[in-house]
């Protein structure tokens, strides 16, 4: 049973459909991306299958219940952490989890120890009893994860967990996530960093104008965008002979930078250690070689004509202590 399925699913706002017909299946145990420009339909298509919005067509089910017949059972099955965290400032970490516990109904000796335990797990042991006011905000998205977590859901919503966070508490919801994905949690993730698609997702699910436009594994949507290619830099007058005597034995020549090769290697990086073979036997002196693979921000644009909308210099810097 997959852990996730929608078919054909829909949503229209009047006359304008923000969702067209998608068609997603999540494996259980998976760790899906999902990406897209903003105003694509990514959040719509979160808030139908969290039983936030109600689709107008087609149809979806979450941990095996039907999101629209059955929301109240997805409800119990699913944690849920936003963009846009709805946490009381004057409550402490520990009060926050605790009344999260007691919401699902969980005896308040477990819930207690669940609390304390995420808590530890979140890095949080140390500020439990801080006022979340006082937290940072990278220490605000891990109690955020921590809540959603309390119920030991099986399938986990993150909505851009990390954005506007610095590198460091990027890293550590990464870590986080990855954890939980290999204790069996199957994590539906959006993001606008491709970075952290390329690094956590099994797959990826591209959607632009409403509509799924590309679907694969990172590795695999980027081979449909070209192959690796190596840049050689090669000390002054060796490069026409270079090109002539070896680089084309590997792949096709691309246009280059005065000082430099490149060349498209038909079979990737494994052909790396035989073009530099190839070069020392030929006594051509290199002075540097690069290896440039195609990027999820490549795939991205060919599929929706845009760049993604990530900005790097919104990341926050933290100044509450960790």
């Amino acid at each position: 049973m997959a852990a996730i399925e929608v078919n054909g699913l829909e949503r229209a706002f009047e006359e304008t459909y923000a969702v067209r017909g998608i068609d997603i299946e999540v494996a259980e145990g998976e760790i899906y991306g999902f990406l897209g420009p903003n105003g694509a339909g990514k959040t719509t298509t979160v808030r139908m299958l969290t039983t936030l919005l109600a689709p107008t067509g087609g149809s979806a089910s979450v941990a095996g219940y039907d999101v629209v017949s059955q929301a109240a059972d997805v409800r119990r099955a699913i944690g849920v952490a936003l963009q846009e965290a709805a946490l009381d400032p004057l409550m402490t970490g520990r009060e926050l989890i605790r009344l999260q516990a007691t919401l699902h109904a969980l005896p308040a000796k477990e819930g207690n120890r669940r609390a304390d335990a995420l808590l530890e797990r979140v890095d949080l042991a140390g500020a439990a009893d801080r006022r979340i006011g006082t937290y940072s905000g990278g220490m605000k998205r891990r109690l955020d994860l921590a809540a959603a977590l309390v119920h030991e859901p099986r399938v986990l919503f993150l909505d851009e967990p990390t954005t506007g966070l610095d590198p460091v508490s990027r890293k550590g919801i990464w870590t986080e996530v990855s954890n939980l994905n290999a204790e069996g949690t199957t994590v539906f993730l959006t993001t606008q960093y491709l970075e952290e698609a390329d690094q956590l997702a099994n797959r990826v699910g591209i959607i632009d104008d409403g509509q799924i436009v590309a679907e694969d594994t990172p590795a695999a949507l980027k081979a449909q965008v070209g192959k690796p290619h190596l840049e050689v830099s090669l000390a002054e007058g060796d490069r026409d002979r270079a090109a002539a005597q070896v680089c084309e034995q590997f792949g096709k020549p691309l246009p280059s930078s005065d000082g430099t090769l490149s060349v498209q290697l038909e079979h990737g990086a494994t052909q790396v250690a035989a073009v530099v073979r190839a070069l020392d036997d030929a006594n051509i002196a290199v002075e540097s070689l690069t290896l440039i693979e195609p990027s999820l921000d490549d795939v991205f644009v060919e599929k929706t004509g845009k760049h993604i909308e990530a900005d790097e210099d919104t990341s926050e810097h933290e100044t509450a202590p960790a």
